[in-house]
Parts: structure tokens; C-alpha cells; sequence
């Protein structure tokens, strides 16, 4: 008869409760503490050690919100005790249940500030290192790291941001004892709860589950109460040969690779980041001195730098365990970035810093991408990262999509060029395992592949805010090895198992495109001032690294590569998946803002001396062009004197604001009503209106923005179903007029918040540009700027990098519904044969772009809607309340390559100096069929010149590159600028390319020389 499982679960929690849990650490014995709060921001080890220490109570409160605490400990281990015993400091700073990576946190140091490990709510432990004397002496100093989302993921914070926490005390220290460990006990533990998760995994009648559920009543029954360290062993005798069934032989195949996913900043500061690497990989190295077979996955070259900056003696031990092959670098990235926001060479340059990084402090090269939780991936990913030398892809975040899922987990993905690479998704669906049976049983359960493949990745250990692996976990790898009713489990790196599953897979099917995540929306949106601070550093680093290889190549100014890496360090920095898209705490944002105006300031004197050089002394008004395509009638890369206006009419203005304005210029005819609004945009060379009939453009529409899960970083579908058009002004002006342009200000006002939007019409020119000084004072609220166009459309093209995506306007199935908000960068376009609209902008990247019928017996057309703003209040409450200042284009008649151009023109100004001489350009391209994406000196050093572009129109393009120095050789490199092929050059110099569709082509010219 089998034994009854509803009784033994009560018999077994019982005995595990309290027999088991309480035998781990059966003795134990009070430290001496004392304490010194560090009164601001936290200090090194040898800043700490020299302080006036206090006595410090067990029980005492401690920790106001984002300070930290110094303890000093002392202490003896009784005589009685060293006989050999494992001895250990146990202690608990105030812990909580959950959010083990957000709340409070120690590193212990020796007396000579060298690191020990680390304590965290679920590692709770030092060992004694005197065995032999027993004497304790150790220094830890403790973050009082609140947690900020305790209350869940919409309820405003009071801890977003040092300066505004409350004074009270968030922790107590209830623990410092020193310990014996019985080793036995804590074995066994491991073993019941191997056995008891696994119980709940297998199905109700398979005679395995009757073993286990017989077994561990028999381990119960051989622990005398009164004697748990001496009957311990006999428990674990009884529960071997349960542990020793072999796996069935068609078992899923996992291989665990220790992981502790650090959020580079998130519900902390990046201070705090540079705190928790220390803590996590003090851990880990300490737990691969215990387990040789222990390997650590890690990624973020940023994050490796940061201890080696701040923790030497650490960064060597890490040095040793990378040797080892134990702590293994991966993803090859400076950070584990967002990818849909980042410019093509910032996306580019993420691979460049890391992999050399790597590479250069290591002699190791990532040949995986490993972004296991940003919110989607560019269809330009897969390119970059063949470029960049990389063979597979690794994420677990579209297992997070709303409605529909990818249908493979192990596949080949496509980008928008045709590039493949090898894709896996963990169908254990986390990047936070603890191998925990439920986790092991899912992976299998789940796995897409089943028949063709037999094996997944699980990443093990506590994350988001660090932590790692534990001892417990590892110790559940080894039991289930091998073990029957699991999946069969082994440690190692993920480049064994990306080599084993590309092995095995002979078939792999492909997605192709972008990855969409159904989720996260709101990311686009959230924390403008952040998304416009990245938007101008991207492109005024371009400007500073073509101005200064054009001085270093004419003039022989050195080029200052090392202040432009250290920039680059910034920008990607915060590109991080939880930066850049504008979901960390207002400490965060408010530092990332400080950070992109140091950027610019550095970037624009870069600029300013480089062309100076160039130049020369002088009086001459000249205009400087960094763009890829003309402006203004000057050319791409060259500074030369300010133009003569185009050869085109004047513009013209007829009506009056009371009553309505119409604007011309020959090409477009612009009505404005006496709202404010565009009633009627005319394009006059095709004769055909844009706006539809009782429809207006340059709509501003609120939404209610109230997210069911993310408040920072969700826009839900539903905010649709209402929508509050901003129709009334309070005044509309006009404030410029001239024969060269006409500008008509609209004033308005609602609730707490005004917007001022000019409108400017200038002569020959199809575009009308907006500019928008929104000041915002509106919470959980949406700002839309919508644009309704009689276009007949059933795809739009979104800006991506190094290209665009194409996504439908209709809403045919699930995966078209789903796309409800989506991103773009600088321009969308919607066209019919013949004609389009592009909508360009110099900062924004949410956008709706729908089929709509406008009227009940209208026609049917597409409308182009911008989100400007949100008010979300989690996990910065007051994110994006104050001013900003925007800048959107509306093209008419434009195709593809108009939008192209146009958005290159508003995000890339003219710059305006006073020199003796103009500037030919140092490199040359036609725009229309290459943009030329970085002109650069050489990574290495060497002098070389390196010229990046790519095919932006998504069409076969030939295309000449001339250069305006003398070289001895040109070849093709991949991003790391190693050679791939030969680029022939005429005699003139000139590169002549066949590129594929969006295909990238790195140049480098060695030998530079003036001509």
C-alpha cells in the first residue's frame, strides 16, 4: 500500500521545521560588535578602518535609507570547539523574505582590507579563517539599501532619491554569532530538499513519486528528535539509494551556468552597482575556492572595470578564476544594453569597448550575446553581432510577452539584412534559478525543440540586484546530476552548451525580423530628459570623432582617444536596459542628465578645437556640416562659407490668426485654423492634400496612463478606449516672418500643464517643422502628438539601427494587435506607390502608427501619432514633471530616402565658427545609397583611419567612398576593425562597394598620409 502523501507533507514539514532547519548550526555563540556610521556617501576599507568605532548592541536599529554602516566584529571561537569542526559567523542584518537582491547587504574585510565574501539575505555566512586559534577580528561594512519596490510596481517610493528619504531607520541587527555547522545536518537538508521539491513535479500515479514519498518517510523515521546530529547520517543512508536512480535516458539535457544578474543601475544608483559587483563576486570566487567545478557566467565589461578601479586585491583573484576557465566572461557587450533605442554605432560600440576589453584584460573573446532582460531586440542585432565576431544569441526576456511567444527555443534568427545567428531562449524562463525542482521540471515541460533537441541553459543564482549562486544551489546541481523523474543537470559555461546544441540540432527553424517583447512598452516614453540627453551625446559623438581623425589625418593634432573612449564609457553605460529606457529610480536619472551635459560640454570642445585647427585663424563666417547628408546646401563633412538661401520662392502668408493662416512656398500650402491647428497640408507638386477631410494635424490627445503591472514601464492597449483631444488656444501668433521662412507660435493650456508649439514653414522646403516647449505637471497621464494622413497603407517603416523595420497599421491577428505602441528612432514613414509622409523627431521614440477610417462614411488612411511624455510615479515619482523641448518634422511626398535625409537633418545641426580657410571633407559617400555611420582613428593606436557606413534604404546599392588622404592599403574589417577581405581602391583612391540590403561595411585605411 502506498503511504498516504497528504499525511506525510504535514509529517515532513513538521520534521524539517523543527528538527532539521534548527540542527544546521546547533551551537552558537555572541560576538563582540562595534560601529561607526559613515555620515554621507560610503568610503574605502582604509578611510573606514582609521574611524573611532562605538559598541553596538544585537537589537539596535541601524541604516537610514541609502547610508551605510561600518561593523567592527571580534570575538574568540570557544576551545570546545576546535576539534576539527566546520565553524562559521552566521549573522542577519535585518533581513526580509523577499527582494533579495534590494535590501540590506555586507562585505566583510579582513584586518588588512582584504576581502573575504559577502553577506546577503540568503548567504548569511563567513567562515573562520584562525581553525587553529579561533580568533575572530573582521570589518563589514553594510548597505542600508532600501526596498524601493516593496509595495509592488506602481505605488510611488520614497526612496527614489537620496535627498528625500525619511530619517527612521529601515533595519535591525539581529544576529552576529559565531557557529558550528554540522555538516551532516546540512547535507541531509540538501537531500530532503532536493527530493521533497521533486516530489511535486512528477504525476500523481508514477511510481516514483510513491519511492520518494516511502523513502523520506523512512529518513523521518530514522532521526531520533532527541539526537539529530547522531542519526543524521542514518537519514541520509536511507535517502542514497533514492538519490542514486539514474535519470531516464531521454531526460532533458540542462546545463547551469552560475549567473547573478546585476542590473547596472535599477532601484539603486550606479554607486551602489559598483558595491553589489564587489559583494557578488567576492561570493562567487569564494564558492569556486570550495567547488572546483563551479563556473560563473558574468557579462558587463563596465562591471569588471569597476573592480578593477575600486577593488584591486579582488580584481586579481577574479584574474585567476577567469584563467581557470571557472569565471567566465560572456556577451562581449560594455553593458547589457537596451537594443531598441541605441543609434547604430552606439549599438555598434557596445561590442567594440566590451569585446576589447575582454580581450585585452583576459585574452578572452565572448563569442555569445547574452541579454537575458532587455525589452526586445532590433532586427539589426544579428548583423552587428556577426559582425562583431559573435556566433549565438541568449535571452529569456520574450518568455515575459503578453499574448503570443516565440515558437522555438532554440532557433536561428535573422535580422533585417538576412544575417543569421544561433538563438536560445531558456525555457526555464529565468535567469534567477535556484535549481529548484519546479524550475527544472518547467524547462523540460517547455521545451519547443523536444524531438529534434534535448537540452536547455538554466542561469543560476540570486539577481537583478546580485547575489549569485549559493552553496545550497550547487549542491542541488550535483544531486540531480543524474537523477530519475528530473531532467539531467551539469555545470558548466554557456559556450558548452551552445557547441553541444548547435551540434545536435541539425534543422534549427529561423524567425525573421525584429523581436518584438509584448510588453514594456512604455519604455520608449518614460524619462524624456534621459532619451534626449542620449539622442544628442550619439550624435555629437560622431561629430567629435570625425573632426578630430579630419585634424589628426590634415593637421597632425593628436587625437584624443582616450577622453573619447572615456565618453563612449558614459553613454553606453547608461544605455543600460534600465536607463536609457527610463525605468530606475530618479536618483538615477537625475545623475544620468548630469552625466549627459558633462558629455556634451566635453564633446562640443572637442569639436570646437579640432575645427579651429582645421580652419585656422580668422574672421570668415563658415558653416560646419558633421551630418552624413547636406544641409542647407553644404556637404556632407565639410566646413565651408554660410551658403546663398535655396533657389526657390519666397514664402508667403495669407489670413489672419483670428480666422485662419494659409502658408506657401511653392512646394507645400499649410492652413492653420484659428485653433492652432493644421486643417490642410497641400503638397503642390502631386496636388493632393494630406490631412483628411475634418481632421486636423499637430493634434495634441492626453490618455489616461495607467498600466495594469510596470508603471515606467508599460503603456497598455486600453488607453484607446479614451482619449482627450488639447483643442483649445490661448493664443495663436505669428512670430516670424520673412521671405525665408514663417513661423506660427500656438499657445496652450490644460489642467497644470501648457504647451507652445511653433510651426515653421521655410522657403523650398517639403517639410513643416514643429518645435514644442511642453512644460509637464501631469502624473500617470500620456502626451500624444498625432498626425492623420490620407495615406492607404498597410505597413509603416519605423527608423531602426543601421536601418528600419517594417510593421503593419492593421490589426489582422494577435502578433498586429500586439504591436499597439512600438519604437522607432529618428523618422516613420508611410507611403502608397508614389507618394508618402515621413514624421521625423530629434528625441522621441514611442510611437502608434493605425489604419484609420476617418468619419463613419470617410475614407480610410493612416495616422501617425508621437508619444511625447508620460507621468508614471514607479520608481521615480516625479518622472519627466518639468520642461521639454522637442522637435518633430512632418515630410511631404517623401519616400524612404526623404525620411532618411530628414531625420539626419533635425537631429544633426549646423554648426556656425569663424575660421581663415573652409574644410574639404575627409571622407566621401553618396548619401542616397550609404550613410556613413563613424570616422575614426583606429582602436589600436596605429593611425589608421577607420570609416564605417551602411545601406540604409533596404535595396541593393552600389555605392563610391573616396577619402581626401593619401594610404597604402584599404581592407575590409569587422567591428573590432580586424581584417574579413580586400576593398580595391582606383587609382584616385576610391572604394567602390556592391551592398547588400542595410548591409554594414567597415573600412580601414592604413598608411594615412596627406595627399
Amino acid at each position: 500500500m502506498r503511504d498516504n502523501e497528504w499525511l506525510f507533507r504535514g509529517r515532513y514539514g513538521r520534521f524539517h521545521e523543527e528538527l532539521v532547519a534548527p540542527s544546521i548550526y546547533p551551537q552558537r555563540h555572541r560576538l563582540t560588535v562595534s560601529a561607526w556610521r559613515v555620515p554621507d556617501e560610503p568610503v574605502p576599507f582604509d578611510v573606514a578602518v582609521a574611524q573611532d568605532y562605538q559598541p553596538f548592541e544585537i537589537g539596535t536599529a541601524w541604516g537610514r535609507a541609502w547610508s551605510t554602516m561600518w561593523l567592527h566584529v571580534t570575538g574568540q571561537v570557544p576551545e570546545a570547539w576546535l576539534d576539527g569542526r566546520s565553524i562559521e559567523i552566521v549573522m542577519d542584518l535585518g533581513f526580509r523574505a523577499q527582494m533579495e537582491g534590494g535590501q540590506a547587504e555586507g562585505l566583510a574585510f579582513r584586518p588588512d582590507g582584504s576581502i573575504i565574501k559577502a553577506i546577503e539575505p540568503f548567504n548569511r555566512y563567513v567562515p573562520v579563517e584562525d581553525a587553529e586559534g579561533g580568533v575572530i577580528d573582521f570589518y563589514l561594512e553594510m548597505a542600508a539599501n532600501p526596498e524601493v519596490g516593496i509595495g509592488g510596481s506602481w505605488h510611488p517610493s520614497p526612496y527614489s532619491h537620496k535627498g528625500i528619504v525619511p530619517d527612521e531607520p529601515l533595519y535591525v541587527l539581529r544576529q552576529m554569532d559565531v557557529a558550528v555547522r554540522d555538516d551532516t545536518v546540512w547535507e541531509l537538508d540538501q537531500d530532503l530538499q532536493v527530493l521533497r521539491e521533486l516530489l511535486d513535479e512528477l504525476p500523481p500515479d508514477l511510481p516514483r513519486r510513491a519511492d520518494i514519498v516511502a523513502g523520506l518517510n523512512r529518513a523521518i523515521d530514522a532521526v531520533d528528535p532527541a539526537d539529530v546530529a547522531g542519526t543524521a547520517a542514518d537519514a541520509r543512508a536511507v535517502l542514497a539509494p533514492v538519490l542514486a536512480s539514474p535519470a531516464y535516458a531521454s531526460a532533458h539535457r540542462i546545463v547551469a551556468t552560475g549567473h547573478a544578474h546585476i542590473d547596472s543601475a535599477w532601484l539603486w544608483p550606479v554607486r551602489e552597482t559598483v558595491r553589489k559587483c564587489a559583494r557578488t563576486f567576492a561570493n562567487v570566487i569564494a564558492l569556486m575556492d570550495e567547488h572546483d567545478d563551479m563556473v560563473f557566467s558574468c557579462s558587463s565589461a563596465q562591471q569588471y572595470l569597476w573592480i578593477k578601479q575600486y577593488y584591486p586585491g579582488l580584481w586579481e583573484r577574479l584574474k585567476e578564476k577567469v584563467a581557470a576557465g571557472q569565471f567566465v566572461p560572456v556577451g562581449g557587450m560594455w553593458v547589457e544594453s537596451d537594443t531598441n533605442m541605441p543609434g547604430s554605432e552606439a549599438l555598434a560600440r557596445q561590442f567594440v569597448l566590451g569585446k576589447k576589453f575582454f580581450m585585452d584584460e583576459f585574452g578572452v573573446e565572448p563569442l555569445e550575446v547574452w541579454l537575458p532582460d532587455s525589452f526586445g531586440y532590433t532586427g539589426a542585432l544579428p548583423q552587428v553581432a556577426r559582425a562583431a565576431g559573435a556566433r549565438w544569441f541568449f535571452t529569456q526576456k520574450m518568455s515575459w510577452s503578453e499574448v503570443n511567444q516565440i515558437p522555438h527555443h532554440t532557433f536561428q534568427w535573422e535580422g533585417i539584412d538576412g544575417t543569421r545567428i544561433f538563438t536560445h531562449f531558456p525555457p526555464v524562463d529565468t535567469y534567477n534559478s535556484r535549481l529548484a525542482g519546479f524550475e527544472l521540471a518547467k524547462a523540460e515541460r517547455q521545451y519547443k525543440e523536444q524531438g529534434h533537441g534535448t537540452m536547455s541553459i538554466v542561469p543560476f543564482g540570486y539577481g537583478d540586484g546580485g547575489g549569485g549562486p549559493t552553496r545550497e544551489m550547487v549542491a542541488r546541481a550535483r544531486r540531480t546530476a543524474d537523477l530519475e523523474g528530473s531532467p539531467k543537470v551539469r555545470i558548466g559555461s554557456p559556450r558548452e552548451f551552445f557547441e553541444e546544441a548547435e551540434a545536435e540540432l541539425e534543422r534549427p527553424y529561423t524567425w525573421v525580423g525584429e523581436m518584438y517583447l509584448e510588453n514594456h512598452r512604455g519604455t520608449y516614453t518614460s524619462q524624456g530628459q534621459t532619451k534626449r540627453g542620449n539622442r544628442r551625446s550619439e550624435h555629437a559623438l560622431r561629430a567629435a570623432e570625425l573632426w578630430a581623425t579630419t585634424a589628426a589625418v590634415r593637421t597632425g593634432l593628436p587625437y584624443p582617444a582616450e577622453e573619447l573612449e572615456e565618453i563612449w564609457q558614459t553613454v553606453l553605460l547608461q544605455q543600460f536596459h534600465d536607463i536609457l529606457p527610463g525605468s530606475s529610480i530618479a536618483w538615477v536619472h537625475r545623475e544620468a542628465e548630469t552625466n549627459y551635459g558633462r558629455v556634451l560640454e566635453r564633446l562640443d570642445a572637442i569639436v570646437s578645437r579640432s575645427v579651429a585647427e582645421l580652419a585656422g585663424d580668422g574672421e570668415t563666417p563658415l558653416v560646419v556640416n558633421s551630418a552624413p547628408v547636406p544641409l542647407e546646401g553644404v556637404a556632407p563633412f565639410s566646413v565651408v562659407p554660410a551658403p546663398a538661401p535655396p533657389d526657390a520662392g519666397p514664402v508667403s502668408m495669407a489670413g489672419d490668426p483670428a480666422s485662419g493662416l494659409v502658408l506657401d512656398n511653392g512646394v507645400l500650402r499649410v492652413t492653420v485654423d484659428a485653433d492652432g491647428h493644421l486643417s490642410s497640408l497641400v503638397d503642390l507638386r502631386a496636388d493632393r492634400e494630406v490631412v483628411p477631410a475634418g481632421r486636423v494635424g499637430g493634434l495634441l490627445q492626453l490618455h489616461n496612463d495607467r498600466p495594469s503591472m510596470y508603471e515606467a514601464w508599460d503603456i497598455d492597449a486600453h488607453i484607446r478606449r479614451r482619449t482627450d483631444d488639447v483643442t483649445a488656444a490661448e493664443s495663436v501668433t505669428v512670430v516670424e516672418k520673412s521671405d525665408d521662412a514663417i513661423t506660427v507660435e500656438v499657445v496652450r493650456r490644460f489642467r497644470e500643464s501648457s504647451v507652445v508649439q511653433r510651426m515653421t514653414l521655410a522657403r523650398g522646403s517639403d517639410a513643416l517643422r514643429f518645435v514644442l516647449d511642453i512644460d509637464w505637471h501631469e502624473q500617470r497621464t500620456l502626451l500624444k502628438l498625432a498626425f492623420p494622413t490620407d495615406v492607404l497603407t498597410d505597413r509603416a517603416a519605423s527608423e531602426c539601427a543601421f536601418g528600419y523595420h517594417w510593421r503593419t497599421t492593421h490589426t489582422n491577428t494577435s502578433w498586429d494587435m500586439a504591436k499597439h505602441e512600438t519604437v522607432a528612432h529618428r523618422w516613420v514613414h508611410v507611403g502608397e506607390p508614389g507618394f508618402g509622409v515621413a514624421v521625423a523627431n530629434d528625441s522621441t521614440y514611442g510611437h502608434d502608427i493605425v489604419r484609420e477610417q476617418y468619419g463613419a462614411d470617410g475614407p480610410v488612411g493612416t495616422t501617425v501619432r508621437l508619444s511625447l511624455v508620460r507621468g508614471p510615479k514607479f520608481p521615480d515619482p516625479d518622472t519627466d514633471q518639468g520642461h521639454h523641448r522637442l522637435q518633430v518634422s512632418l515630410v511631404v511626398g517623401a519616400g524612404i530616402a526623404d525620411a532618411v535625409l530628414e531625420g539626419q537633418r533635425l537631429n544633426q545641426a549646423l554648426r556656425h565658427v569663424q575660421g581663415a580657410a573652409p574644410v574639404e571633407p575627409l571622407v566621401s559617400a553618396d548619401p542616397e545609397s550609404a550613410i556613413v555611420e563613424a570616422v575614426k582613428m583606429a582602436e589600436d593606436g596605429s593611425g589608421d583611419v577607420v570609416v564605417r557606413l551602411y545601406e540604409p534604404l533596404g535595396r541593393r546599392a552600389a555605392t563610391p567612398v573616396g577619402v581626401s588622404f593619401g594610404f597604402d592599403r584599404v581592407v575590409r574589417t569587422d567591428l573590432l576593425e580586424r581584417e574579413i577581405g580586400a576593398a580595391e581602391a582606383d587609382e584616385a583612391g576610391v572604394v567602390r562597394l556592391q551592398l547588400r540590403p542595410f548591409e554594414i561595411v567597415t573600412l580601414r585605411y592604413s598608411g594615412v598620409r596627406q595627399p
